[in-house]
Formats: C-alpha cells, structure tokens, sequence
C-alpha cells in the first residue's frame, strides 16, 4: 500500500469544518437560527483551547454535547473558535471550543450531520501501518446522516441525544 504523502483524509476533515464554519458564522451574522434548524455540536473538552467553567470541566471530563436552539447568546466565531454563551442548570456560562476539538455536529431539523475522526499518523517513509489503521484509512472519513425525532430539546443537555444514524462513508460512491 503506498503512502498518502498528499494527506486526502486531512483535506476531507478541514472542508467538513469549513462547512461548520460557514454555517456558524451565517447563524452569528444574523443573531438567530433561520427557520427550525438548530445544532447539536459534540466536542472533545480535553482538547487545547477549549475554555469551560471549573464546573463543567468537572462534569464534562471528556466529551461535550452542547444544543444551539433557543436559548444562546453571543454566538462568536473568530480564529476558528467558536464562543457562545448557554445557561447549565440556570446558570449562564461561556464557552470556547476551537473547531478542530468538534467531533460532530448534527442538524435534526435537516437531518443532517458530521462525524469528525482524529487524524492517523503517517508511518515513516518504508514503514507499513498497522491492520487497523488501514482500515480506518480505506474506510475514510464518514458524514454521518442524522435519523432523529423532532424533539425539543434544553437549551444545553447533559446527554446527547438519542438518535440512529446511517453512516455514509465515501468510498462507496468510487468508481471501481
């Protein structure tokens, strides 16, 4: 198997955030959601960058899902962070999360979503990766497509929401 020196998994990841960043950035333009979209975004909150209250770093060790829908405020993307301002258990709190700490967003209301995957190392020049490392690599990066209820959910939620989901992953629309 020969090595992908062009890196076509990393280049697939960034305009799959470019996709998040435009929307975000349309959404702080207008000061609202359009219509009946909302977003459900899953982070890494270990990830560099992200700022959290002591208090959910607490809570929210490893991952987050936060709800954009009706009840946000100062919703900000500058330097590929988004800063939005969300209310836990009525109390209001603001958070920073770089885009590249996301590893989904879901739009229920489209039934529309992204699952991120973390980058695979490159094994050096002559060196051959392991069994699953190729099979994440021929898999490729997945988008996956949200089935959800309509469902209004809190502002913030402790627990993602439930959901089954198709995953579509690019290979299968190759040529062969």
């Amino acid at each position: 198997m020969s090595v992908d020196y062009i890196r076509y998994d990393l280049l697939t990841q960034e305009a799959m955030r470019g996709v998040v960043r435009t929307v975000l950035k349309d959404t702080a333009a207008r000061g609202e959601l359009a219509g009946d979209h909302h977003f459900f975004i899953t982070f890494d909150t270990r990830s560099p960058g992200v700022k959290l209250s002591p208090r959910m770093r607490a809570q929210y060790p490893q991952d987050m899902t936060i709800v954009l829908q009706h009840q946000f405020w100062d919703l900000t993307l500058t330097d590929d962070v988004l800063e939005v301002g969300l209310s836990f258990g009525g109390i209001p709190e603001r958070l920073a999360v770089p885009l590249a700490a996301i590893k989904s967003f879901v739009d229920p209301s489209v039934k529309f979503g992204m699952q991120f995957a973390d980058a695979v190392e490159q094994p050096a020049e002559g060196e051959e990766p392991g069994e699953a490392e190729q099979a994440e690599k021929a898999e490729g990066p997945a988008i996956k497509l949200a089935e959800t209820k309509n469902e209004t959910p809190a502002a913030a939620t402790d627990t993602p929401p439930k959901q089954t989901a198709e995953v579509v992953r690019f290979d299968r629309f190759r040529k062969k």
